[in-house]
This record gives structure tokens, C-alpha cells and sequence, in this order.
């Protein structure tokens, strides 16, 4: 069963990341053999949070290293998060611990990029936090975006009407526990 668990939990970290699309990239370093040096941008969609997207833009070394995979990239990362549907949605139970939506390798074993979503109740905000770790040293480096519920457009309370467990806080339809 250990086993099981292990493997499973390694395909969930795995996967982290994954579900992303390419949204371009700029060279910053010609490199006569291999690709250049870059700076990629991405986005991809919470998995938590239906409605906001976040995008990322981060260091990737090119060259001969990067073609065998044993570069190891900057700890330069940036991240944005933003509403991109009409409305946002969440279940307020289902973000209330931080979760890792994304996380990528920055080199060939002990080096990864990743972001931490934390989930600000009281204010009804998330805080995305980009940085990179290592086994021995991590990078204090960091990037933070933050998305509020009150900042986006309102919505009419008709669209909650008779769903008890559902509030409007702003732009954001919260699913809450409902206590009996």
C-alpha cells in the first residue's frame, strides 16, 4: 500500500506543471550549439479556481547542456495571475490549505521551479508564489501576484439565488460549508 501511495503521489508531483500552454519566449543569449538562452512565458489555468489564469515567465539556459539536459536554470521567475472567465469560482474548503499548482524541473535532479497558491479568507484574495528550491540551497528569489475577488466585476446575486452554500464576494461565487 506504501508503495502504492509513494507512486501515486510521485505521478501527482509529475504532473504539476504539465497542463500548460506555451505562450512564447525571448532569447536572451546566442548560443552557437544548441538553442539559446531564453526567457519562456506560459500560462495555465488553476485547477481550483475556475475563472483565474495565471501566466509565467522564467529563465531556461540553452546551449549543449540544455540538449543532453544537464543545464541548470536561473532562479529568475515571474509569475501573473488574472480572471479570465466572466466569472470566478471556488470552493472555499478546497483552497483553504496552500497547494502547489505548478512546478517544473530546473535542472537535470535537484533543482525546481514552482508556484504555491495561499488562499486569504478573510479577504477573499489569493496569493500566487513563484520561486525555486534545491536539495542543498534554495534561491530566496521570489515573485508574488495577487488576485481579489473584490476587484473583479460584480455579479448579480440572481445567479446564487436559492443555493444556501453559495455567497458573492464581488466577482467570485464562493461555495462555503453550509453549518446545520
Amino acid at each position: 500500500m506504501k508503495k502504492w501511495l509513494v507512486l501515486t503521489a510521485a505521478l501527482c508531483l509529475a504532473a504539476c506543471g504539465k497542463e500548460t500552454d506555451k505562450i512564447g519566449e525571448a532569447s536572451t543569449v546566442f548560443n552557437v550549439l544548441g538553442k539559446n538562452d531564453r526567457i519562456e512565458v506560459e500560462a495555465f489555468d488553476d485547477p481550483d479556481v475556475r475563472g483565474v489564469s495565471c501566466f509565467l515567465s522564467y529563465a531556461k539556459k540553452g546551449g549543449l547542456k540544455e540538449t543532453v539536459n544537464l543545464e541548470e536554470d536561473a532562479s529568475d521567475a515571474s509569475v501573473s495571475c488574472v480572471q479570465t472567465a466572466p466569472m470566478v469560482e471556488y470552493n472555499e474548503n478546497a483552497v483553504a490549505k496552500p497547494r502547489k499548482v505548478f512546478k517544473r524541473n530546473a535542472s537535470f535532479a535537484f533543482k525546481s521551479l514552482q508556484i504555491v497558491r495561499y488562499y486569504d479568507a478573510k479577504r477573499k484574495a489569493f496569493a500566487y508564489l513563484v520561486y525555486s528550491d534545491k536539495i542543498v540551497q534554495g534561491s530566496p528569489k521570489n515573485s508574488l501576484s495577487a488576485f481579489s475577488c473584490a476587484g473583479a466585476p460584480a455579479i448579480n446575486p440572481q445567479v446564487v439565488q436559492n443555493q444556501p452554500n453559495k455567497q458573492i464576494h464581488g466577482g467570485c461565487i464562493v461555495e462555503v460549508s453550509v453549518n446545520k
